[in-house]
């Protein structure tokens, strides 16, 4: 602008203010009359009189400038004391936190110097102005509801690491986290704060009290008799813990809970107030009045519908008024309280965002008649105190003030430019605009209004006190639940348009047809939205950094309901492309270069690896080069990268070393404004911290990825046979458009976001369910026991009733409470986000699986998050909604098993992490029977891969996963295998009913069957992995034995010892490997019994006596009478549960069943020869499973009541009559056959035994050094090692021997 109001000498940069061409324009200034009369309408005196008509001069615009200033000198007695000195007050009249001396601790502080963040154990922080005289306010908007004591201290007072504000004498605080008021000592003081609650602060140095409020509510006087007199000033300080933040309003924005009679800590700019409040309503007046040139009178016109037109009396007018107001609308304090006020009044009227085209006649007006660098600055600061009043407003029955925020913040951001420079410079960089998205949860249902909308309160009684579940319903139960559901319904109808006015704020940032004036909004959100989501990714233990996890789940909801409104808009205009029910990302985003995937993980490993081992890969299927000369760049970079680093650390203070480079970077911690809080402050020293090296640098390491910043819309989506983001499409993916490729790569971030935080964020939340269910089976109990109690009893039942009271409170509480939560996060419109996500990495993972070794370029997180949202479908949503009730759900099951059975053992995919995780998905996959069925469906060829992948040899690879498998598989067939918890178990208190262990066995005879084809017909396949099945069980065994030897010591020390409760789970977990391992073994022996007792097959000899010893070892620690593991099981120690003698024992007796009962003749003789030939053999632990006792014990006299003999028959519930008969006929046979052997058995010398086991005759003799052993220890000692026992020569082959006859 040349020249500002004065005159007609206007000019501005060429800006069409109107779109209406066909509305004549009015040229030329109207008659000196008429314009005077306009003039005086729109700038009238202060005291609204007109001068006579002989004493009034006419207005125009050569004199307006003159009158305008005079107008504004009127009336303006109010002087701005801000920079006098105000009695009562001492210090800067400009109020900040001290951050030079007054602080203790480490701390992060906001540029502006109003918010902090706690770094260390209690920091401490006072501002830079005190107080000694008069009554004095400041707030406190809480962003994080933890320990934190806020209030009043004098300079004397000295904090550490331990002690705070109110923790020594002249320093007073409230602790809304522990609901306490503190000064030395401690009491009962206020409400329970939440993140989004305002604390008032108010201090009385006439009467010497101190109050505080909670928004706006008196908490009353917290103290009285405060010290007073010569010295004794107060600062407002507060003292807070690690990473909890808050922001401090001293008085630069207008307070939100001024109290009568008590004033700011800084000064109101009263003057510049009465100001802008005119100016204002000179611009109303423009607004209100119309010229009717033809009729020479001035009109009223409608506001809602005004436009400028291009008048130019009016844009003069316009411009003289803007020359003062301009310069005051960069002013925080003014913004809020005028302008602000002003715009949320125009849309007071109601009705759509679109109806008020007023505010973008008002934006459009800024953007002509004010200088850039004041538009910019107004609408920052008109964004900031958006984002505050929306995150810090109370919550109230109709979300009133929540909606009318969000329909300015609309409103602003419809308008293109605006929301262009917003997006390019203020929402990601100085705001933490995803704060727009979230809708805050409420601690107080009271408050929020939720009594009113949800009167009456449901749970539901899942449980008895025993576990067992409760089916019916009372008819009052369900007159409630009803009652219930439609207040929940009515409150999901007023959170619905909070969400709605959300979406469409996304859907304004994600335009991508504004491109007048340079990048459409899309592309520039597209970069935006790439850095947010690399902060998160690049800086998981930072908490200051990360974006809260309850801000990304609202985030990602409001993200998919925008991106997949644009992308059925685009399907509409181009049918070929694919609907968003059948969205993928294509496979080229993951290698082409122009996607940065920051440092996270690929499937096949770092991608400077992969660029290297797959460039002929890439070339091939790809068409896409990588020059040689990167590849070594990439190395140099590497290298100097390390270089830099260890610099740029060994240069850094030690108060910057205390936390990282990081801290540099934005904090969501922190202030209502969430900007950067980049100033650390340490008791030790100040720093500045700079960031290691600014974001977007990381490109440059990575070969042919271009920077976020560099990317053109071109780059993207692609032009003139350039595919954009789509660059090197592969032979397998199909040539049919998908969406545009921006839409795409926002899509590809929604499921970053998911695997970052938010499906963490849903497993969080289900703790108030948890906690409904709690409270719900105490309830029930306490209301049994008062139905018992004696009415003798009255001080019984009195404190019963009471505790029924607060537990029915609780209940009300949390019931409303959950409602709120089951809208906002676990509703059925949720529930479809969440599966349609799931959807979209299942097609991901396929159609990158079909490009071959290229699926190495895939990042790990599409994994994760396919296994991941699954689980959150399956656990997290329900009872609410149940997953059978989503389209396609049988079909997503079977392709989600496709996925898990084929990669689990996936050589493309090197990471034991993500490896790990598909193995336990697939366990717990086969754990429940309509996911198990899902396995069933997968094509044959799949189902038969999983299980040869699932035999592969255990030493190989972590192998515990791999036999639970296996166990789940056959739990339902084994002998007494038929059970969900241990029979020990039941009176114990249940534990959480959706654990894969607690679930009712489920079988897969399809899958046993595969398995039992495999090991008949691969004979390499058999040896190798039951060879590894029984070396695992003898360490498994040994290990336990070890474990339960030490417990046994330490409890029979005199003194007082505790065991360590690693050392018992570790214990624990060994007996279940064992009993599991044992399980397997039986699953084998049922099913390929040919591969133990087929003597033709290589190794099956060795397999049945290294099974049989193993029996014979387990049978005998476990049943020898007042043994080692009696003695433990006994003791019942916390952590031990699982430990007992039924799960091993019936697992050995279903092997040994099978082997003698089970099969033909011929085997069974062998299996009986083998197990009695086997030195270790005991007939008293076959005889102790049916509870007969050892002779000797029957010997040395009757047994005592108090001890009982384990006995199959006690498990009657357990064991079916004709399993027990197997049992009765294997111990018969046994017996016989035992007694047959022993009078057959001839006399061995000891020269004749074989000099290893001394349990077998010699009957091997090695060739070439003819040393010789039985043939079980040697065949056991050719499976790894050919070396002799003796002289260490190899040994190449292994003669029967047999002892000549003696002479």
């Amino acid at each position: 602008m040349t020249s500002r109001g004065s005159g007609t000498a206007f000019s501005r940069r060429n800006y069409r203010l109107s779109t209406e061409l066909e509305k004549p324009k009015v040229t030329g200034i109207v008659n000196s009359k008429l314009l005077n009369d306009y003039l005086h309408r729109i700038f009238p005196r202060t005291d609204g009189s007109q001068p006579a008509a002989a004493h009034r001069k006419l207005l125009t615009f050569q004199n307006l400038q003159e009158h305008l200033d005079r107008l504004l000198a009127e009336d303006n007695g109010v002087e701005d004391s801000r920079d006098q000195v105000v009695e009562g007050r001492l210090g800067p009249s400009v109020v900040v936190l001290d951050h030079t001396s007054g602080f203790e601790g480490l701390l992060l502080v906001d540029d502006d110097l109003l918010g902090v963040i706690g770094h260390s154990n209690f920091g401490s922080i006072r501002a830079t102005t005190c107080v000694y005289k008069g009554k004095w306010i400041y707030e406190v908007l809480i962003s994080s509801q933890g320990l934190m004591q806020i209030g009043w201290c004098t300079l004397n007072c000295r904090f550490n690491q331990e002690e705070g504000v109110g923790d020594t004498p002249d320093s007073y605080a409230y602790d809304g986290n522990r609901v306490r008021k503190w000064n030395v000592t401690t009491n009962n003081y206020g409400k329970s704060w939440a993140a989004g609650d305002i604390v008032s602060c108010l201090i009385d140095l006439d009467e010497g009290t101190i109050a505080f409020c909670l928004n706006g509510v008196s908490l009353g006087t917290a103290f009285d008799n405060i010290t007073r007199g010569a010295g004794m000033a107060y600062f407002p300080a507060i003292s807070l813990s690690f990473k909890e933040s808050v922001a401090f309003n001293f008085g630069s924005r207008p307070l939100r809970y001024p109290v009568e009679g008590y004033r700011p800590l800084q000064d109101t700019p009263n003057a510049d107030l009465v100001k802008a409040h005119k100016l204002l309503g000179y611009l109303k007046n423009v607004i209100h009045t119309g010229i009717d040139v033809l009729e020479g009178k001035l009109v009223e016109k409608d506001t809602s519908t005004w436009q400028l037109q291009g008048e130019p009396t009016v844009l003069i007018t316009l411009a003289h008024i803007f020359n003062h107001f301009a310069p005051l609308m960069c002013k925080v304090y003014l913004v809020e309280d005028v302008l602000m006020n002003f715009l949320l009044s125009i849309l007071e009227r109601g009705g759509a965002v679109e109806a008020h085209p007023l505010i973008q006649q008002l934006l459009d007006l800024m953007w002509l008649l004010m200088e850039d660098y004041e538009v910019h600055e107004c609408l920052k600061q008109l964004l900031m105190s958006l984002l505050r009043a929306y995150r810090f407003s109370p919550i109230i029955p109709d979300l009133g003030l929540q909606i009318h925020y969000l329909r300015l913040t609309a409103a602003v951001l419809k308008h293109e430019k605006s929301r262009k420079y917003l997006l390019n410079n203020v929402l990601f960089d100085v705001l933490r605009s995803v704060v727009f998205f979230y809708i805050k949860s409420p601690l107080r249902v009271e408050e929020a209004g939720l009594q009113e909308l949800i009167p009456t309160t449901w749970w539901p009684n899942r449980f008895t006190k025993e576990g067992k579940e409760v089916k019916e319903e009372s008819a009052e139960e369900r007159l409630r639940r009803r009652a219930y559901d439609r207040g929940c319904q009515r409150l999901k109808k007023r959170i619905e348009v909070v969400e709605e006015l959300q979406v469409q704020i996304l859907k304004l940032l994600l335009n991508n047809k504004d491109r007048g004036g340079g990048e459409a909004s899309r592309y520039i959100f597209l970069n935006k939205f790439r850095k947010f989501l690399q902060e998160n990714a690049s800086n998981r233990g930072n908490l200051t950094v990360l974006c809260p996890p309850e801000y990304m789940v609202c985030f990602l909801h409001r993200l998919i309901s925008a991106l997949r409104c644009y992308w059925e808009g685009h399907r509409a205009k181009n049918p070929a492309a694919l609907s968003s029910e059948e969205a993928y990302v294509p496979p080229q985003l993951f290698y082409s270069g122009k996607v940065d995937y920051f440092d996270l993980q690929r499937l096949g490993g770092l991608l400077s690896h992969l660029k290297k081992t797959l460039k002929d890969d890439l070339a091939s299927k790809a068409n896409i080069l990588i020059d040689p000369a990167e590849l070594q760049a990439v190395t140099m970079d590497d290298l100097d990268e390390d270089e830099e680093s260890a610099t740029s650390t060994a240069q850094r203070p030690v108060a910057a070393l205390a936390i990282g480079g990081a801290l540099a970077r934005s904090s969501w911690l922190s202030s209502p404004t969430l900007g950067r809080a980049n100033r650390f402050l340490s008791t030790a020293a100040v720093s500045l911290m700079n960031p290691r090296r600014p974001l977007g640098t990381l490109e440059k390491l990575k070969a042919r990825t271009q920077s976020v910043e560099q990317r053109t819309e071109e780059d993207i989506e692609g032009s003139h046979g350039n595919e954009g983001l789509l660059l090197g499409r592969p032979p397998e993916e199909p040539e049919q458009p998908i969406t545009e490729n921006s839409l795409l790569e926002i899509l590809d971030g929604i499921a970053m976001m998911y695997n970052l935080s938010v499906h963490q964020q849903l497993g969080k939340m289900v703790g108030v369910s948890d906690d409904v269910n709690e409270y719900a089976l105490a309830l029930k109990d306490t209301e049994e026991k008062i139905s018992r109690c004696p009415k003798r009893r009255r001080d019984i039942y009195e404190e019963l009733v009471k505790s029924q009271k607060v537990f029915s409170e609780k209940l009300n509480h949390l019931s409303r409470r959950l409602a709120w939560i089951n809208v906002t996060i676990y509703s059925k419109e949720k529930m479809q986000d969440i599966y349609w996500l799931l959807r979209v990495c299942i097609r991901t993972i396929e159609h990158g699986d079909r490009t071959g070794s290229l699926f190495a370029f895939m990042p790990e997180f599409y994994l994760s998050v396919a296994m991941n949202s699954y689980s959150a479908l399956k656990n997290y949503f329900s009872p609410v909604h149940s997953m059978e009730e989503l389209p396609g759900y049988e079909e997503t099951l079977t392709r989600l098993a496709a996925i898990l059975a084929k990669h689990f053992a996936d050589s493309r995919i090197v990471g034991t992490d993500i490896r790990d995780s598909l193995m336990q998905a697939l366990a717990s996959y086969v754990c429940y029977p309509h996911s198990l069925r899902a396995v069933e469906r997968i094509p044959e060829e799949q189902r038969i891969s999983m299980m040869k992948n699932l035999l592969a040899p255990y030493e190989q690879r972590p192998w515990a996963q791999t036999n639970w498998i296996l166990v789940r598989l056959w739990r339902g067939c084994g002998f007494g295998y038929r059970y969900t918890r241990l029979p020990h178990l039941l009176k114990t208190k249940p534990e959480d009913a959706n654990l894969p262990s607690l679930q009712k066995p489920c079988p897969s005879t399809l899958l046993q069957r595969h398995m039992a084809d495999l090991l008949r017909s691969d004979c390499d396949m058999a040896p190798s992995f039951l060879n590894s099945v029984l070396n695992q069980l003898n360490w498994a065994f040994s290990e336990f034995i070890g474990m339960i030897q030490e417990i046994q010591q330490a409890a029979e020390r005199l003194e007082r010892n505790f065991v360590d409760s690693r050392q018992l789970k570790v214990c624990a977990t060994c007996f279940d490997l064992s009993v599991s391992l044992l399980r397997v073994l039986e699953m084998t022996v049922t099913l390929a019994p040919e591969i133990f007792l087929d003597w033709s097959r290589p190794s099956s000899e060795l397999l049945l006596r290294r099974l049989a010893q193993l029996l014979n070892q387990v049978l005998n620690r476990v049943t020898a009478e007042r043994n080692l593991f009696d003695r433990v099981v006994n003791l019942r120690l916390p952590g031990l549960e699982s430990v007992d003698h039924y799960p091993i024992l019936v697992a050995v007796t279903g092997i040994l069943v099978q082997l003698l009962m089970d099969t033909d003749f011929q085997g069974a003789k062998r299996a009986t020869a083998v197990l009695l030939a086997d030195p270790c053999f005991q007939l008293r632990s076959i005889q102790y499973l049916l509870g007969h006792a050892e002779p000797s014990a029957l010997a040395a006299g009757p047994p005592s009541a108090e001890k009982r003999h384990f006995s199959l028959h006690t498990y009657t519930d357990y064991i079916s009559l004709e399993e027990l008969a197997k049992v009765e006929r294997m111990l018969s046979h046994l017996r016989e056959e035992s007694k047959q052997a022993a009078a057959s058995t001839l006399p061995t010398s000891e020269e004749d035994l074989c000099p290893i086991c001394y349990a077998h005759p010699i009957s091997a003799v090695f060739r070439p050094c003819s040393h010789k052993s039985c043939k079980a220890c040697i065949n056991q000692h050719l499976m790894n090692n050919k070396d002799c026992f003796f002289c260490k020569a190899t040994i190449t082959g292994v003669d029967d021997f047999t002892k000549p006859a003696s002479s």
